[in-house]
Order: structure tokens, then sequence, then C-alpha cells
């Protein structure tokens, strides 16, 4: 059945404005639908249609419509300041009707498109420009930390300076102390030898004394005399303290009977370990896996692709696809995922062979319920942690968690089921997981009971 053509439709008319009112005829507002450019008008309700083809071109993105009281009114502004003899032109067949339909509806799409770049563009400047402004801020953070770090340095240098000073001048004190009981002991000993000299000459005196005459006995008394004098003259010397030491030094308690042997010379023993990366132990079943994981590693840090446009606005450590994956950690920490999944995109377009930039946006996709990119990121992450070593044990049970987690919460309770699984094979003392997994199994045996 074709649509009823409205012909009791009101307008008026300013040198800059067309008023035109249409009835809706008992017809929901919400099941109107209008499209305007500027030489073409159609409004369509079931089972009504207006039509009009303009006199004059109008601004159709200025011009309004106001839909309400069982009417739609329109305001419509003109182009170029004039009256009109009529709303619609009056001598148009139904070839130039068609032309003019095909011409507004390209019109329409071309403004479309124009918009959605435009709002494309915009976006993505405004992306940028919050990039930009959380990165000077961090970096305002950052250097502020720098200069806490570095007067925390200066002050722990002046320290240890301050504490090897203060060991020097205790190790010369020391030094000087053991040398004062070296020379004590020395003299100690000397004096011991001379009293062990005078009692054996004294021994020999009383054996020459039983044996000589009187004569001899005077002589061997005033050698006696002499002796017993140099023993006294060596027990003064013995009671006088040396040298710039106090009168009671040598009778102090830390003075030994033996002298103080020099310190020992010191030496350094290096020790070298077998060089190893990874945190398990060393098993020859790895080896080749565990090489081929380091090689892809390395291979990975070397890829860097800075034929990026928007690389010519950032500073070099931003260009650092490492420096942007903790730039986007810090912002999931402080719950902003949005800026985070910016910071990962860059990363990732300047190194895609990185698996934890597709694990962690994977996580900010998660946290804004875009399941399905955070399937095909976590499905990207797993494909990158091959070989299967203990380096990225941690990193595959995460992917396989977050997948599974989102099968989940679009009702995909067989493949969750399967990730959950295959992450319990990595960790299978993990209770969290153990329990999550149980939870999925009941599910699925009570969908299938049902």
């Amino acid at each position: 059945m074709p649509p009823l053509q409205i012909r009791d439709y009101s307008w008026q008319q300013t040198e800059s404005t067309v008023y035109l009112s249409l009835p809706l005829r008992g017809v929901r507002p919400r099941n109107s639908d209008i499209f305007c450019t500027e030489n073409y008008l159609k409004v369509s309700y079931p089972p009504f249609l207006f039509e009009a083809f303009l006199y004059a071109p109008i601004d159709d993105i200025n011009s309004k419509a106001k839909i309400g009281n069982d009417a739609i009114v329109f305001t419509l502004y003109k182009k170029e300041i004039g009256m009109w003899e009529a709303l619609s032109l009056a001598s148009v067949d139904k070839e130039m009707m068609q032309k003019i339909r095909e011409k507004s509806v390209l019109q329409a799409q071309e403004r479309a498109q124009e918009l959605t770049k435009a709002k494309a563009i915009s976006k993505r400047e405004n992306e940028r420009y919050a990039l930009k402004i959380m990165m000077e801020i961090e970096e305002d953070e950052r250097k502020k930390i720098e200069n806490l770090k570095e007067n925390e340095r200066k002050k722990a240098t002046e320290d240890l300076e301050a504490w090897k000073a203060q060991q020097k001048i205790i190790a010369a004190e020391e030094e000087v102390k053991i040398q004062r009981e070296v020379k004590i002991c020395q003299q100690k000993k000397q004096i011991e030898r001379e009293k062990k000299k005078s009692k054996d000459k004294t021994n020999h005196i009383k054996t020459m004394k039983s044996k000589n005459t009187i004569k001899g006995l005077h002589r061997i008394g005033t050698f006696c005399i002499i002796l017993y004098f140099q023993e006294f003259m060596l027990s003064l010397i013995w009671v006088l303290p040396p040298k710039g030491s106090s009168a009671n030094s040598i009778f102090s308690e830390t003075l030994k009977d033996d002298c103080v042997p020099a310190p020992r010379s010191v030496g350094n023993i290096k020790i070298q370990f077998t060089p190893r990366v990874f945190p398990t132990a060393l098993r020859e079943s790895h080896v080749a896996e565990e090489e081929e994981w380091l090689h892809k590693q390395a291979e990975a840090r070397r890829i860097l692709n800075e034929d990026i446009p928007e690389l010519s606005d950032l500073k070099e450590e931003e260009k650092n696809p490492e420096w942007l994956k903790e730039k986007g950690n810090t912002l999931f920490g402080t719950e902003n995922y949005l800026a985070a999944i910016n910071a990962y995109n860059l990363a990732i377009r300047l190194n895609n062979k990185i698996p934890s930039l597709y694990l962690n946006r994977a996580a900010c996709h998660l946290k804004l319920k875009n399941l399905h990119k955070t399937i095909e990121d976590s499905s990207k992450a797993l494909e990158l942690l091959i070989p299967h070593v203990a380096d990225n044990a941690n990193a595959r049970m995460k992917a396989h968690v977050r997948r599974g987690t989102a099968f989940c919460q679009l009702e995909l309770y067989v493949e969750g089921l399967q990730d959950y699984e295959a992450a319990l094979k990595i960790d299978p003392s993990n209770r969290i997981l153990q329990k999550d997994a149980k939870k999925i199994r009941n599910i699925i045996q009570g969908t299938e009971l049902e």
C-alpha cells in the first residue's frame, strides 16, 4: 500500500527563516523519521509521508525540528536572504525529483563520513592530549622522586665518608696501642733475660765460694755486690714507665706475657657461580626450550617500529615500549583503564612481540567489559608465550584465567572451563583456581540437566 501524502501542512516565512508545521494525525512521535538536506526535506511517519523539494537552499546543519502537541514544527534557516514564492519547486518532473533525491542521499553520506572522520580525529587528538598530560604529570612526579633519591644518596655518601674517617682514626689509635704494648712486652722479656743471666752468675759465685780461699771470697763478695747493684739498677729500669705512657701502664690488665703478633694480611677469594637466568634448577630436557625462549625475548627487545606519526611529538624515553608498559601499569593501578589502554596501544605499535603488553591490555579490557577484545589479547599473548618454560609459566596462567573469565561472562562456560583447567595444569596447588573451576563445572552440569 503506497504511503499517504500530507497535503494539509502550513508554513510561514521571513527573509531569513521558514516555519513549517506538519500534523502527526495521532501517530506516535517516536515512529517519525526525518531526512533533511539543503534542497530536500522528507518526513515519514507511516502510513503518512511528506516530501518537499525546497524552493532555495537552506542551512540544514543549524535548522531545527521540534515534535510535540500532535505536530512537527520545523525552523529552517535560509542560506540566502529573501522571500520565497513557494515552499517547494512548482515545475519538477519525476526524473528531476529522482536526481534531487539521489543527490541529497549522496550529500548526506559524504557529510556523515566527514563527521565520522572529524570525530575520529578529535577523539585521537583528545587521547593524545590526555596521554601527554598524564606523561607530564608522571614526569614531574618522577623528577620529584629522583630529587628525593639524590638528596638521600648525598646524605648517605656523607655519612659513609664520615664513618670511614672515624674508622681511620680508631684504626690509627689501635695501631699506636698495639705498638706500645709490643714495645712493653719486648722490654719485659729483655728484663727477664737479664734476671736469668744474673741468677746464673750468682749460682756460679756460690759454687766458687766453697772452693776458693778467703781472699777469693773477698773478691767474689765484691763482685757480688756489683752484680746486686746491677740487678737493683735493672729493677729500677723496669719500674720506670716508658716515655709518653702513664706510671701504672705496666700493671694494666691488658698486658700479656707474650708479645702480641702483627695482624695477618688481608686477601680476597673470588667465587664464580654458573650463570642461570631461570629461577628453576637446570634440566637438560628443557635446555633447548629455554634457549629458544631467551632468544625470542632478546629478538623482541630489539624490534622497534619508529615509523609512527604520533612519535614525532614524544620524548626519547616515551618511545620506549618498556617505559610505556610501566606507564600503563601505573594507570591501571589508579583504575584509569582507558588511559592505560592508550599507553599499551602505543607500546604495541612500537613493538608487537612483547607478550606482557597484550596480557596487561587484556586485563584493562576485562575491567571495561570489552570481553571479545579480552579474548583476542589473551590469545595473542598465549601465541607469544611459546615455548612453555618456567620463566613464562605465571604469564601463561594469567592469560588462561583472563580468557576463561571473559568466556564465562559471555556464558561460554565450556570454553571458559577449558582455560581454567589449562591454568590448573600450570599451577595445580592454586586453591582459587580450583574453586572457580568447580563453580564453572557445576554451572555446566546444571545447564545440561535442565
